[in-house]
């Protein structure tokens, strides 16, 4: 079973970055992306890749984020 954790702080999207975390991505209460990895971030933008040739641009301040975590025991 996994968890989200939502990612608001520079060190929670540079944790994600660096265990290559897969994501979850919302915008206006809907998904918009899933099992997504985080390419780079900045203050305002999010660059993830979710297949080969697949990178998208998202909004920091528009979209939710959440990393998708196994739930300890």
């Amino acid at each position: 079973m996994s968890r989200n954790h939502r990612l608001l702080t520079d060190a929670d999207f540079q944790e994600a970055v660096d265990r290559q975390s897969s994501i979850r991505i919302f915008k206006d209460d809907h998904i918009v992306d899933s099992n997504a990895v985080i390419l780079r971030f900045s203050d305002t933008t999010v660059v993830v890749q979710t297949k080969v040739s697949e990178i998208t641009y998202y909004d920091r301040n528009a979209c939710e984020f959440f990393e998708m975590r196994k739930a300890s025991r």
